[in-house]
C-alpha cells in the first residue's frame, strides 16, 4: 500500500511538473508577435497573388478595347510587368522578415520575462532588437504608401463599373446611352493620341458585363485590403518590438551605444 501510495504521488508530481512546465513554455509565447506574423503574411500573400493576377487582367483589358496599337500601351506593359517582379520581391522579403521578426520576439520575450534564470542579454542583442524596431517603422511607412497605391485601381475601376451601372439604369434608357462613356485616357494610364481610347455605349456595357473585368475589380479590392491588413501587422510588429526593446534596455541598465 505504501509502495503505491507513493507512485501515485510520485505520477501527481510528475503532472504537475509538466503543467507547470507547459505553462512556463506558454509564457515565453510572443503571442503580439505571433498574431503580427499570421495577419502580415496572409496580407502580403493576398496583396502579391490578387494583385498579380488584377495586374495581367488590367492589361488584357486595355490591349482590347482601349488601345489597339501595341506602341501606344508598350511602356504601361513594360511598367506592369516590372511591378510583378517586384511583387515576387515583396512576397519573398516578407516571408523571412516575418520569420525573423518571430524569432526575435520569442528571444525578446524569453528575455523580458526572465524564463530562464541564467539567460542574460548582450549588447549585440539589445542592438540588433533596436534595428528591427527602426525597420519595422520604415516599412510600416512604406507600405502606407502601398495601401494608398493600391487603392487607385479601385477607383478607377470602381468609376467604370458606376458608369456602366448609369448606362443599365431606367434614366438612361430614354436617352442616347453611346453618349455615356469611359476615356481612360484621362487617368494617364495611356497616351491621348491612343485609339479608341475610351469605350462608349453598349461597348462599354461588354466590358463591365465580361468575367474579365469582374474578375480583375474584385482582386484589386482583395489586393487592397491585403496591404492594409499588412499594414496592421506591422504596426502590431511595431509596438510589440518597441516594448521588449525598451524593457530590454531599462533591465541592462546600461547604454549599448556609450558601452564601447
Amino acid at each position: 500500500m505504501e509502495t503505491q501510495s507513493e507512485e501515485n504521488q510520485e505520477q501527481r508530481q510528475d503532472k504537475r511538473g509538466c503543467f507547470e512546465c507547459c505553462i512556463k513554455c506558454l509564457g515565453g509565447v510572443p503571442y503580439a508577435s505571433l498574431v503580427a506574423t499570421i495577419l502580415c503574411f496572409s496580407g502580403v500573400a493576398l496583396f502579391c497573388g490578387c494583385g498579380h493576377v488584377a495586374l495581367t487582367g488590367t492589361v488584357n483589358i486595355l490591349e482590347n478595347h482601349f488601345s489597339k496599337m501595341t506602341a501606344d500601351h508598350e511602356m504601361l506593359t513594360n511598367v506592369i510587368q516590372l511591378m510583378q517582379y517586384v511583387i515576387y520581391g515583396i512576397a519573398s522579403f516578407f516571408f523571412l522578415y516575418g520569420i525573423i521578426l518571430l524569432a526575435e520576439g520569442f528571444y525578446t520575450t524569453s528575455a523580458v520575462k526572465e524564463l530562464h534564470s541564467e539567460f542574460k542579454t548582450t549588447i549585440c542583442g539589445r542592438c540588433i532588437s533596436g534595428m528591427f524596431v527602426f525597420l519595422t517603422y520604415i516599412l510600416g511607412v512604406a507600405w502606407l504608401g502601398v495601401f494608398g497605391f493600391s487603392a487607385v485601381p479601385v477607383f478607377l475601376f470602381y468609376n467604370m463599373w458606376s458608369t456602366c451601372a448609369a448606362i443599365k439604369s431606367p434614366v438612361a434608357n430614354l436617352t442616347n446611352i453611346d453618349s455615356i462613356c469611359v476615356d481612360v485616357r484621362q487617368y494617364g494610364i495611356i497616351p491621348w493620341n491612343a485609339t479608341p481610347g475610351k469605350a462608349c455605349g453598349t461597348t462599354l456595357s461588354d466590358i463591365c458585363n465580361s468575367s474579365e473585368f469582374y474578375l480583375s475589380y474584385h482582386l484589386y479590392i482583395v489586393a487592397c485590403a491585403g496591404a492594409g491588413a499588412t499594414v496592421i501587422a506591422l504596426l502590431i510588429y511595431m509596438m510589440a518590438t518597441t516594448y521588449n526593446f525598451a524593457v530590454l534596455k531599462f533591465k541592462s541598465r546600461e547604454d549599448c551605444c556609450t558601452k564601447f
